[in-house]
């Protein structure tokens, strides 16, 4: 397969020199042909030094405060199934989960500081606001106590899930914010 996509490009090749006339017909020399097609080839290649708006330089630096505050959080603290929160760990309902949260509220924060009064970073604003009521209601319900109450570690299992999964949201957030959404 490989070799039959090098044989259609050498013949496409080779067909472009019979079309465009390879040969030195009627002893022309080089110098005396025109260059007309060269020179408004050239100029229409030249890249464009188009300016970058305001808008997509607003999210670059949104994306980047964003992203270093999550990865120096995720470092420390894990993310998805390697969080504390995670519930599948057994540190969900303790203090490691809650500095965990405490970081994933304080990053959300960070983002909803950076987009504030700017458009287009909807998904970002969202996710931050969902982690940060994920995190009072973690708080709230007491679950980095260890409680006992069947119902309260019941009710301490989605903002747990939703804050494990906080940087990754974040960034995710953050990325959709470049594409404007």
């Amino acid at each position: 397969m490989k070799w039959q996509a090098l044989r259609a490009a050498a013949v496409l090749g080779m067909s472009g020199l019979l079309v465009t006339g390879c040969s030195d017909s009627g002893g022309a020399k080089p110098s005396d042909r025109p260059r007309a097609a060269t020179a408004s080839a050239a100029s229409s290649s030249a890249p464009s030094a188009e300016p970058v708006s305001a808008k997509a330089e607003a999210a670059e630096k949104v994306k980047l405060a964003v992203e270093k505050r999550i990865s120096a959080d995720e470092r420390k603290f894990g993310s998805g199934v390697n969080s504390p929160c995670s519930t599948s760990s057994p540190r969900m309902f303790t203090a490691p989960c809650k500095a965990a949260a405490d970081a994933t509220s304080d990053a959300a924060g960070l983002a909803l500081t950076e987009i504030d009064g700017r458009q287009g970073f909807a998904t970002l604003d969202s996710v931050a606001r969902k982690l940060q009521a994920a995190v009072r209601t973690y708080q709230t319900l007491g679950c980095a106590t260890e409680p006992t109450a069947a119902d309260t570690r019941t009710a301490c299992l989605e903002p747990a899930a939703v804050i494990a999964q906080g940087f990754t949201d974040l960034r995710d957030g953050a990325n959709a914010g470049l594409a404007g959404r």
